[in-house]
């Protein structure tokens, strides 16, 4: 195993953990609030990679401005979704369920025209057997926080999209950036108006915060974009999509969450289905494609 598989495995780690962190973070604020802190944080803790990675691509700032809002919406809505609905779900449940999205990308894509292989439509249906097994409960109901949890990663799943578009015309930290900064500030607006912001909540969730805007951001985006220089898509998406794995395992161990056994059939059938979806094929440039986009959405 080289040093940048290890610098994946570490960043899928790192992002499974952050779900236990954003499950205790609202412990002390309320959803809108802790995603304002962490997007403020996030931002500022991806300029030092200004200087580490100089950007040599030429871009056009209005498309800068432009995908940065767009990217920003997205990411907003989708962390919105997810992090409300770990007020009602295990943060196990929430990791598997946020990367669903792995599998539903090929699915909105074919609305642009993309092909979508066969061994992706078969990672689906084991998505799809285990989402059941992991969702619906009696009488075909779902969980509150479940639902939520499903309805980020469709929202997750266009952002990838859009960074797929993106990506090839715009420089990747000054976009990450820009994005970051208009989610920051439409969760900061969502807060004032929806939530009563106060600060001594921010101190009592200051390690939370600072996991999931520091670690969970800067760190992990910087071992991800090492770690990428040298391993295929294909294989970083697959030690990317383990994150789901390493939220159950986090949740376990730090906060005493435990998983009925429907529970785990159906986080096993998941990931699974992920596996699946994006194991190497011989169909070359357009699964690389959507491998790529994949490992850039979190």
């Amino acid at each position: 195993m080289s040093i940048a598989h290890i610098m994946l495995w570490l960043t899928a780690i790192i992002w499974g953990v952050g779900f236990v962190a954003q499950s205790a973070g609202m412990d002390s604020l309320e959803p809108h609030s802790f995603n304002a802190a962490r997007f403020v944080l996030a931002a500022i803790s991806l300029i030092p990679l200004l200087f580490l990675f100089p950007n040599k691509q030429s871009y056009q700032l209005r498309t800068l401005i432009l995908g940065g809002l767009v990217g920003g919406i997205f990411m907003f809505t989708g962390f919105t979704f997810q992090q409300t609905g770990l007020l009602y779900t295990t943060a196990g449940n929430a990791g598997f369920i946020t990367s669903v999205y792995i599998v539903l990308v090929p699915i909105i894509g074919m609305a642009f025209g993309q092909k979508t292989a066969r061994n992706t439509w078969i990672g689906i249906t084991f998505a799809i057997v285990g989402l059941y097994s992991l969702t619906i409960g009696p009488n075909l109901t779902i969980n509150y926080g479940d639902a939520l949890e499903l309805a980020g990663s469709f929202f997750w799943a266009s952002h990838v999209l859009v960074i797929g578009y993106l990506s090839k015309r715009l420089p990747v930290i000054p976009f990450a950036i820009t994005q970051f900064c208009v989610a920051a500030v439409l969760a900061i607006a969502a807060a004032f108006i929806w939530e009563v912001p106060k600060l001594e909540n921010f101190y009592l969730a200051w390690v939370p915060i600072a996991y999931a805007g520091i670690a969970a951001s800067g760190i992990a985006c910087t071992l991800q974009i090492l770690g990428q220089k040298k391993v295929s898509p294909s294989a970083s998406a697959l030690i990317l999509s383990t994150e789901a794995v390493f939220a159950v395992i986090a949740g376990w161990l730090f906060i005493d969450e435990v998983l009925s056994l429907d529970a785990y059939v159906g986080c096993g059938l998941i990931l699974i289905g992920m596996l699946i979806s994006q194991w190497p094929t011989k169909e070359g440039k357009g699964k690389e494609t959507i491998d790529a986009e994949t490992t850039a959405s979190t």
